[in-house]
C-alpha cells in the first residue's frame, strides 16, 4: 500500500516527536514465531481448563507478551512461568516445541504431572537459561549430561518435593555428579530433593565443592546420601541454605558447620546422625533455622544463648537431646517454632519463655519437664501448644489462657495437672483441640454459653477425677467430631438418644468408665441416619445389662465397643445387620448365646467376643476379616478360623484361605489334627501371627513361604509335625518369634536363618536336628549372642533350645497382644 507524499510529510514529524514510543510499540510486540511455537505447546499439553489461570487464557487474538506466565524483550519470549497449571501430560518430549525457545532465560514447569516421562535430552538447546524449575513434574531415568552445557543457570530446581517419582526417580549416576555439574560455576541454588544420587560422603562432597563455589542453597534432601560429611564443603563459604534431610549419613555431625559464616538455614532431620551435637553450631550469629529431628542417636545438650540471637526455628524433635532449658532462651526475642518433642529433657519450663512475644508453635511432648506451665499470655500469635507426656504439675488458671486469642491447639495430656478446668479454656475463639486427657483434673465441668462462636473439632477430658453430670452444652458444638469423656467420675442419669438427635458432625464419643445411668429407649433414627456421618461409640465399663436398644436402628455405626459390661443373654440379631459396622468389641461380658444369624457383613474386620459364655457352632470367616478373638468361650465344632483355649477338633479348612485380609490367626490350645493346609503357608505373604501351638498338627511343613513373606511370629510348638524345615523360611525376614518345639522334624541346623535380623526367639527343642549348631562363617545373630550363654538347654534328643517354653509362651502372649493393640488402634481416627 502505497503512502502519499502529504502523508509521509506529516507522519515523519510526529514519530520524530514521538520516537521512543513508537520504537517501544514495535520492539515489544511478539513476534509471530515466538506466538506460534507457544500456540503449539499449549496444544501439545493436556491440561485442566477449569483449574488452569495461565494457558487457559491464551488467546491468538491477543499479543503473546501479554499473556500470562509469558515475559518478552524485543518481542522475543525469554521467560515462562507454567508452575501449577494442572498439566497432567501431553508431549514434552525431544518434538516439543518448547526447545526451540532460544531465548529463554527463566523456565518454570514446576508442580504439573508428567510422572513416568523420561528427562527430555533437548534442555540443552536453551543455552540461555539461568533459571530452570522442573520441581515436583514426576520425570524419571538418568538427568541427561545436557544439563551440564546450560552453563549460566543460577538457580536449578529438579526436586521431587511431594516424593511423587518415589518408586521411580531420576537419578544421577551416569554421569556422575561430577561430570553434571562441572561447568555450573554460575550455579548458586541447587535443588535435587528426592533424585537417587547413591553417593557417598567422600564423593558427594567433593563434586559440589569442586564444581560450585558460589553455590548459597544446597537442598538434597532424601538423595540416598550417605557420610562422613567432609571438610570440604567448607570450600561453599557462600552456603546459607543446607538441607540434607532423609539421608543415611551414619555418622556425627561435624563441627566445622559452625564455620559457615552466612548459614541461615540448617535442616537435617532423619539422617542417622550420631555422637555429640557441636554446641556451636546453634550459636552461629546469622541461624535462623535448625532442623535435626528424627536422629535418634544423636546426642546433646542446650548452652546458653547470646543476647539477641537470630533463631527463630530450633526443631530437635526424636533425638537423644537431654539436660534442662537454659534460662538464656528467653533472650531468643525472634524464635517463633519451637519443637523439643520425644527427647529427653528435664527439668522446669524457664520463666523466661513468657518474654518470647513471637512464638506461634511450642511443642515439648513426651520429655521429662516437671513443675508448672509459664503463661504465654505474651505471645499473642500463639496457635499451637504441645506439653503431652510430661509430669508437669500445678493448676491452669484462667489468666494463662484468656489473652491467646489465636491458639488453635492445647494439648495437656498425661501430665500432673490438678485442679479444676477452667470455663475460659472453652472461651477462648480459635480454640479447636482440647486435650487435657490423663491428669488430675477434678471438679465439675461448668456449662458455657455463646455456643455457635466455638471451633471445636476435638475434646479429650478422659482419664481424670471430674465429676457431677456432663455438661449438656458439650452437645450443643457445632462442629465436635471427637469427644472423649472416659475413666472419670460423671454421674447422672446420660440420654443416649440425644446424642444422634444433637449431633451432626459428631465420630467419636467414648463414655466409658463413668458412673453414668446411660438410658437408651428404642427411637426411630431413620430421618437422621442419613445426614449423621459414621460414629464410633465406646461404652466399656458402663455398667450396662443389656444391649442399648436406641443403637437398634442406629445404621451409621462404625465400631461398637460395649466390652466389660454386664450384659447377659443374647447378641441380638440386629447387631450384625448394622451395615457399615468395622470394629466390634463385646468382650468379658456374661453373653451365652446369639440370635441365629450369618457372619456375611462385608463391613466386619474386626470382632472381639472373648471371655463371655458363648457356645454352640462358630460363624463363618468373611473374607474381609482382619481380627477375630472368640477365645474363652464354650464353642465346640470343626475350626472354622482362629480361635485359642476352645473345644475345636477336626481338620484346618482349605476355606480359611479366603480370609485374604486376615493378619492375626491363633487356634492355640485346641484339638485340631490334620495337616497344615499348603495355601495357609501361600497367606504368609500378608498374615502377621501365625499361631498353632498345642494342637495335633501332623505331616510336613510345606515349602511353599513366598519370597515377599511378611510374617512376624510362626508357633508351631507341641504338635506331631514332621520332615525338614522348610528352606523357603529363610524368605520371613522380618520373623520375631519362630518356635517349632516338641515336634519330630528331622533336619541340620538351619544356618539360612541368620540373616533374619529381627529373630529374638528361636526354639527348635525336642525334635530330631542332627549335627553341629554352628555355621560355615560364625553367626553374629542377636539372638545367639545374647541369649545361647544364658539360657540355652539341652534335650533328651539332642537339640537345642534358647528359652524355657513357659518363658516363650509369655513373650508370645505379649507379641499377640501388641497386635490386638495395633488391630484396635486401626479402628482409631484421633491423634
Amino acid at each position: 500500500m502505497r503512502i502519499s507524499l502529504f502523508s509521509s510529510l506529516f507522519l515523519m514529524p510526529l514519530c520524530s516527536l514521538f520516537l521512543g514510543f513508537c520504537i517501544y510499540v514495535v520492539s515489544d510486540q511478539c513476534l509471530g514465531d515466538q506466538q506460534s511455537l507457544l500456540l503449539q505447546l499449549k496444544k501439545s499439553l493436556q491440561f485442566d481448563h477449569p483449574s488452569s489461570r495461565k494457558l487457559v487464557h491464551w488467546n491468538p487474538n491477543d499479543d503473546c507478551c501479554f499473556w500470562a506466565g509469558v515475559t518478552c524483550n524485543e518481542g522475543r519470549v525469554i521467560g515462562l512461568d507454567l508452575s501449577s497449571e494442572w498439566i497432567s501430560g501431553g508431549r514434552l518430549d525431544s518434538s516439543s516445541s518448547l526447545f526451540s525457545l532460544r531465548y529463554l532465560e527463566h523456565l518454570n514447569l514446576a508442580d504439573n504431572d508428567f510422572t513416568g516421562s523420561e528427562f527430555p535430552d533437548r534442555f540443552l538447546e536453551l543455552k540461555n537459561l539461568s533459571y530452570l524449575n522442573l520441581s515436583g513434574v514426576g520425570f524419571r531415568g538418568q538427568i541427561p549430561i545436557g544439563i551440564s552445557q546450560l552453563t549460566k543457570l543460577v538457580t536449578l530446581d529438579l526436586s521431587d518435593p511431594l516424593g511423587i517419582s518415589s518408586a521411580n526417580p531420576l537419578k544421577i549416576e551416569s554421569p556422575d555428579l561430577a561430570t553434571l555439574f562441572q561447568n555450573l560455576s554460575a550455579l548458586k541454588e541447587l535443588y535435587l530433593d528426592g533424585v537417587d544420587i547413591s553417593a557417598g560422603g567422600y564423593e558427594w562432597c567433593r563434586a559440589l565443592s569442586s564444581s560450585l563455589p558460589n553455590l548459597s542453597v544446597l537442598s538434597m534432601s532424601r538423595c540416598k546420601l550417605s557420610g562422613p560429611l567432609d571438610s570440604s564443603l567448607l570450600n561453599l563459604q557462600s552456603l546459607s541454605f543446607i538441607h540434607l534431610g532423609g539421608n543415611n549419613f551414619s555418622a556425627p555431625l561435624p563441627e566445622f558447620f559452625a564455620d559457615f559464616q552466612n548459614l541461615t538455614s540448617l535442616s537435617l532431620p532423619e539422617c542417622e546422625l550420631k555422637g555429640e551435637f557441636p554446641q556451636k553450631i546453634l550459636l552461629v550469629p546469622t541461624l535462623q533455622i535448625a532442623d535435626l529431628s528424627g536422629n535418634d542417636e544423636l546426642q546433646g545438650s542446650l548452652s546458653e544463648f547470646p543476647l539477641n540471637g537470630s533463631l527463630r526455628t530450633l526443631v530437635l524433635s526424636g533425638t537423644g537431646f537431654s539436660g534442662r532449658l537454659p534460662h538464656s532462651i528467653g533472650y531468643l526475642k525472634m524464635l517463633s517454632r519451637v519443637d523439643l518433642s520425644y527427647c529427653s529433657f528435664s527439668g522446669p519450663i524457664p520463666s523466661t519463655l513468657t518474654s518470647l512475644t513471637q512464638l506461634v508453635y511450642w511443642a515439648m511432648r513426651h520429655n521429662n519437664f516437671t513443675g508448672p506451665i509459664p503463661s504465654f499470655n505474651m505471645a499473642k500469635n500463639l496457635t499451637e501448644i504441645h506439653l503431652a507426656g510430661n509430669r508437669l504439675t500445678g493448676e491452669i488458671t484462667s489468666n494463662r489462657w484468656e489473652e491467646l486469642v489465636n491458639l488453635k491447639i492445647l494439648d495437656l495430656n498425661d501430665n500432673l495437672l490438678e485442679g479444676s478446668i477452667p470455663s475460659s479454656l472453652f472461651s477462648l475463639p480459635s480454640l479447636q483441640y482440647l486435650f487435657l486427657g490423663y491428669n488430675r483434673f477434678s471438679g465439675q465441668v461448668d456449662e458455657f454459653f455463646n455456643i455457635s462462636a466455638f471451633q471445636f473439632f476435638q475434646i479429650d477430658l478422659s482419664g481424670n477425677n471430674l465429676e457431677g453430670p456432663i455438661p449438656m452444652s458439650l452437645f450443643d458444638l457445632p462442629h465436635l467430631e471427637y469427644l472423649s469423656l472416659s475413666s472419670n467420675n460423671f454421674n447422672g442419669s446420660f440420654q443416649l438418644n440425644l446424642i444422634f438427635q444433637l449431633f451432626r458432625s459428631l465420630l467419636i464419643l467414648d463414655l466409658s468408665a463413668n458412673n453414668l445411668s446411660i438410658e437408651c429407649s428404642q427411637t426411630n433414627f431413620s430421618l437422621f441416619s442419613s445426614v449423621l456421618p459414621p460414629i464410633t461409640l465406646r461404652l466399656a465399663f458402663s455398667k450396662l445389662n443389656s444391649f442399648p436398644d436406641c443403637l437398634r436402628n442406629q445404621s451409621n455405626l462404625l465400631s461398637l465397643d460395649l466390652s466389660n459390661n454386664h450384659i447377659q443373654g443374647e447378641i441380638p440379631k440386629w447387631v450384625w445387620e448394622l451395615p457399615y459396622l468395622h470394629y466390634l468389641n463385646l468382650s468379658f461380658n456374661n453373653l451365652v448365646n446369639r440370635e441365629q444369624y450369618l457372619l456375611n457383613s462385608s463391613s466386619l474386620d474386626v470382632m472381639d467376643l472373648r471371655s463371655n459364655q458363648l457356645q454352640g457352632p462358630l460363624p463363618a470367616v468373611t473374607s474381609n476379616l482382619l481380627y477375630m478373638d472368640l477365645s474363652r468361650n464354650n464353642f465346640s465344632s470343626i475350626v472354622p478360623a482362629s480361635i485359642s483355649s476352645n473345644k475345636l477338633y477336626g481338620r484346618i479348612p482349605g476355606s480359611i484361605c479366603n480370609a485374604t485380609q486376615l493378619r492375626f490367626l491363633d487356634v492355640s490350645d485346641n484339638s485340631i489334627s490334620g495337616s497344615i493346609p499348603q495355601c495357609l503357608i501361600g497367606m504368609s505373604e500378608t498374615l502377621y501371627v501365625l499361631n498353632l501351638r498345642r494342637n495335633n498338627l501332623t505331616g510336613t511343613i510345606s515349602d511353599t513361604f513366598p519370597s515377599s513373606c511378611g510374617l512376624e511370629v510362626l508357633a508351631l510348638n507341641g504338635n506331631q509335625l514332621e520332615g525338614e524345615l522348610p528352606k523357603s523360611l529363610a524368605s520371613c525376614t522380618i520373623l520375631k518369634i519362630l518356635d517349632i518345639g516338641n515336634n519330630c522334624i528331622e533336619d541340620s541346623f538351619p544356618c539360612y536363618l541368620e540373616d533374619m535380623s529381627w529373630l529374638g526367639i528361636l526354639i527348635l527343642r525336642f525334635n530330631k536336628f542332627y549335627g553341629p549348631i554352628g555355621c560355615p562363617r560364625k553367626v553374629q545373630h542377636e539372638l545367639l549372642s545374647v541369649y545361647a550363654t544364658q539360657l540355652l538347654e539341652k534335650d533328651n534328643s539332642g537339640c537345642h533350645a534358647l528359652l524355657r517354653d513357659d518363658n516363650v509362651l509369655h513373650l508370645l502372649l505379649k507379641e499377640q497382644s501388641n497386635w490386638h493393640k495395633m488391630l484396635q488402634a486401626t479402628r482409631r481416627s484421633v491423634p
